[in-house]
């Protein structure tokens, strides 16, 4: 008999990955894509023809310019609807700010381990927002995972043997990754 006080619930979060989408790329994290295509939508920076810039092209970054480019946005240069701001270096603001037009957003996702200044009186001006995100839910994960296959949007990664990871952390050490690694286990698991 079940208790009205007590109840064991088993939670199972699934996620659809497309049949199109090869195994290491459908693999590589998905909260990286969530995290740019969440803001992206919750600040209505997904429109055909909005201007949207992207500080930060690293992990983070080219994913952002990816799922611009298939919302129908623009990249531009001057007066910019959003900028998704992926860098988690301190770096100043103003020169961003300045870039967005009259209640532009400059959304925040990268995490300085240090304050930034953030100067308010062209906040006040133009109406403008400075907005940070983290991720999206399970539901909006779907949706991204589905409009990601789509629109063919992956991230570009560098897929390297079990042979190649000590080399592999040496490129890392040195900077010397474009994007990210990601270790694929199926030519490995084929030798033995």
């Amino acid at each position: 008999m079940c208790s009205s006080k007590y109840r064991i619930v088993e939670f199972v979060m699934l996620i659809f990955i497309s049949s199109r989408m090869n195994g290491e790329i459908a693999s590589n994290p998905w909260y990286l894509r969530i995290t740019t295509y969440s803001p992206l939508k919750y600040f209505g920076l997904d429109k055909p023809g909005m201007h949207i810039g992207v500080v930060g092209l690293g992990g983070l970054g080219h994913i952002a310019v990816k799922f611009s480019k298939a919302f129908g946005t623009k990249a531009a240069a001057g007066s910019l609807d959003g900028i998704i701001d992926t860098v988690s270096a301190v770096h100043h603001l103003l020169p961003l700010i300045n870039l967005l037009k009259t209640h532009g957003k400059l959304v925040m996702l990268g995490a300085p381990e240090k304050p930034l200044e953030l100067p308010i009186f062209p906040l006040l001006l133009g109406r403008k927002l400075v907005v940070g995100s983290q991720i999206g839910g399970i539901k909006e994960t779907q949706e991204m995972v589905d409009f990601a296959a789509k629109h063919n949007i992956t991230p570009d990664v560098e897929v390297v043997s079990m042979d190649y990871v000590n080399t592999a952390l040496e490129c890392l050490l040195k900077s010397d990754v474009k994007y990210r690694f990601v270790l694929g286990i199926d030519n490995t698991l084929n030798k033995s």
